[in-house]
């Protein structure tokens, strides 16, 4: 069974945006609990993908995310 992709939830923006420096993007990138979206549900390539994660995680490291939300 082929997943049908659906076009990226933010495809306004650049790829080269992708930095753990912009944490309002990269936090459309995550649920509510803080966790990371599957590739299938953004839109985005494996490569950008990638990024995406790389970045997340550096953004974690850093203070500028949360790693996880107790709120929700």
């Amino acid at each position: 069974m082929a997943f049908s992709r659906k076009p990226a939830k933010s495809a306004k923006f650049n790829p080269d945006d992708i930095s753990f420096k912009n944490p309002e993007l990269l936090k459309r990138f995550l649920t509510p609990e803080g966790k990371l979206l599957p590739g299938r549900r953004t839109g985005l390539t494996a490569k950008l993908q990638r990024k995406l994660t790389r970045e997340v995680k550096r953004a974690r490291a850093v203070g500028y995310l949360y790693f996880r939300n107790q709120d929700a």
